[in-house]
């Protein structure tokens, strides 16, 4: 066990939560509540705007699969804050055009720089941290993210009277570029033991096993089953909602706020519960969540799934990596890495799902039984995952 202090650690959370909030928030998720306003001033249309998302996904995964070359520690000290930086520049080019085929280039080098810092930065915590003996810390990352969702929000809808087009990524652009650059300072100063061994067996070892394979199956329809409502759910809202209803502007903020709340209960549930039991859970409450529009159009349908899909949907991701690694202790960096790979994959068929069911006359509240029937196939899988070993042990 290496010595460290609380504020190390607390600075070491800040860092990681730092870069989320630039890449997952800021750079990828604040397309989800500026689309409306992006939608009104006519700069594309919504079929459009789902392929700029699905681009985007194509980008995450390009880069999650990237980050699986670039995990060694000599690797990743140089790979980690570039890609943060150049994340950030990124999101401030996308408020100098509005060619749509320049922002689908522009979207799709989002996607692949942040899918390299949404590897890089949790696993390279959470081994530092499990060096350290506080690897039941390493979910409170995910609390940048939330906070960044709320942000976004605000950012998107505050200063809408005043910008139009391109111009509204500034305000996201202004907070992006700083930030950037702080996390990227601070993540360079985390040290892994490039000699550490966690287990006997090789890190070569297959990353798909009895054991990880049902993790692996449960994880990919988690990828396509959250995307639908964390792309669209603002848009929806105002299809379905009157002009002028505060939920209509609103939906956004309480996903925000959902998820910034359930992020430390999740961690807990899993180190109470056991990870496997708690996944369950957040798999049964992100499928409700997604069917509510469905089935219940209108402000209950839309508030059950900003609430519930919002509040769920983080703790799969935190609790699959934790129950990962107890299943594969072996694997650390690399093994985040094809997961979120995998996730990622899974994430841009979501939109591409949507274009396509859109071109063929359907509605974008249909679209959203793709989600829930993806959340299903998570929640039976998620039932063959193994039990022993499941209980997260801080280690």
């Amino acid at each position: 066990m290496l010595p460290v202090s609380n504020r190390q650690t607390l600075q070491a959370l800040l860092a990681g939560s730092g870069a989320l909030i630039v890449v997952h928030t800021l750079g990828r998720f604040a397309f989800t509540p500026l689309l409306p306003h992006l939608l009104g001033d006519q700069l594309f249309s919504l079929h459009q705007a789902a392929q700029l998302a699905t681009w985007n996904y194509i980008g995450y995964l390009c880069g999650a699969l990237l980050a699986l070359a670039l995990y060694k520690p000599a690797r990743l000290r140089i790979a980690l804050p570039s890609a943060l930086l150049i994340n950030a520049l990124l999101t401030l080019s996308q408020g100098f055009t509005s060619d749509y085929q320049a922002l689908l280039t522009l979207r799709l080098a989002n996607g692949i720089s942040n899918g390299l810092v949404f590897v890089l930065a949790p696993a390279l915590l959470l081994e530092w941290l499990a060096e350290r003996q506080r690897a039941h810390l390493s979910g409170l990352i995910y609390l940048g993210f939330a906070a960044g969702l709320l942000l976004v929000g605000w950012l998107a809808d505050l200063p809408a009277a005043w910008l139009s087009g391109a111009e509204r990524w500034w305000p996201v652009a202004a907070i992006a570029l700083p930030l950037a650059i702080v996390s990227a300072w601070q993540l360079q100063h985390l040290h892994l033991q490039t000699h550490h061994k966690s287990s006997h067996r090789p890190a070569s070892s297959p990353l798909f096993d009895r054991n990880s394979t049902p993790l692996f199956l449960a994880y990919a329809g988690a990828g396509l089953g959250y995307i639908l409502p964390m792309t669209f759910l603002p848009t929806l809202a105002q299809a379905q909602l009157t002009s002028g209803h505060t939920l209509a502007s609103g939906v956004w903020n309480w996903t925000a706020l959902a998820c910034m709340v359930s992020i430390p209960l999740w961690n807990a549930l899993g180190s109470h519960l056991g990870d496997r039991r708690a996944l369950l859970w957040s798999y049964l409450l992100q499928a409700i969540g997604c069917a509510a529009p469905l089935f219940m159009p209108g402000t209950i349908g839309l508030l059950l799934c900003a609430v519930l899909v919002g509040g769920a949907f983080m703790g799969s991701v935190l609790l699959t990596q934790r129950l990962a690694r107890t299943l594969q202790p072996h694997q650390g960096i690399r093994l985040s890495a094809a997961l979120i790979a995998l996730y990622g994959g899974a994430q841009l068929t979501g939109p591409w799902l949507a274009g396509l069911w859109l071109e063929h006359g359907g509605s974008l509240e249909q679209s959203f039984a793709f989600g829930t029937l993806a959340i299903l196939w998570s929640l039976v899988w998620s039932w063959f995952i193994p039990t022993h070993s499941t209980r997260h042990t801080g280690a």
